[in-house]
């Protein structure tokens, strides 16, 4: 069912049936949520004149994405990108999508969200874990740092290897922010009372999103680099990105 290989000068698992890559993204502890110190940075962009429109309605959405707390992840595999129309369409042959240029692009589904998760064999990662695998091990803005992100960090086309390698981050993940992704927790503003060990949170209603930079591009200067920072949050709405996670294959 697995079989492990080397993508981009890195150790990967690719799923043999479906082909997608997977990467293994190591346990550990990180500070999840919106921080002060990147409040201070968002702060900072805006004083730089960095901002187009003004960043206050991401201000007051802040407490969305706090109390900051620690969270303890165990390893998993993540999909090195969001799964593309082609991967969709290895579960979904007639599936259609009228976002992506080309079937290397990411899929963003609608009404075949649904039959999609009841065929795939792979998890939602939680909140906890996509923000840590899109961390990967920092505690900046983005995993580039503290700087306003541009548009050279939108990926949602993986035709070119070259491009898409170049986009991954430490723990070898691409396009982390680009376009929004699924995950397994139930919207619930803020993080009073979540769990310290990266369950998701479950219920009835909408799942929480996280990314979509691409989705909004080309940018209308109304600040859409906000939707790249690796704390952004919100709740599903219309159409989404899949990326799979899944545990560790057995030795």
């Amino acid at each position: 069912m697995w079989t492990e290989e080397i993508v981009a000068g890195r150790p990967a698992w690719r799923h043999i049936p479906s082909g997608v890559v997977f990467r293994e993204v190591p346990g550990g502890a990180f500070r999840m949520g919106l921080s002060e110190a990147e409040l201070d940075a968002v702060r900072a962009i805006e004083r730089s004149g960095g901002v187009e429109d003004t960043v206050d309605p991401f201000l007051v959405s802040a407490k969305d994405a706090q109390p900051v707390r620690e969270v303890h992840v165990e390893s998993f595999l993540l999909a090195r990108h969001p799964l593309t129309v082609a991967q969709v369409q290895y579960w979904l042959p007639e599936y259609d999508d009228d976002y992506a240029e080309a079937d290397t692009g990411t899929a963003r589904l609608e009404s075949d969200l649904e039959g999609l998760l009841e065929l795939l064999p792979f998890d939602l990662p939680s909140e906890a874990q996509w923000e840590y695998a899109a961390r990967a091990g920092t505690t900046t803005l983005t995993f580039h740092g503290d700087e306003k992100p541009d548009e050279n960090q939108l990926l949602d086309d993986f035709g070119d290897e070259t491009r898409t390698a170049a986009g991954e981050n430490a723990f070898g993940l691409a396009a982390m922010g680009s376009t929004n992704e699924l995950c397994a927790d139930v919207w619930i503003p803020g993080f009073d009372g979540a769990p310290s060990d990266a369950r998701p949170r479950t219920g009835d209603g909408p799942r929480t999103v996280r990314g979509g930079a691409a989705d909004l591009y080309p940018w209308q200067g109304c600040d859409e680099w906000l939707l790249l920072l690796s704390a952004t949050r919100y709740e599903h709405a219309d159409f989404t990105a899949v990326r799979p996670a899944a545990p560790l294959p057995p030795l």
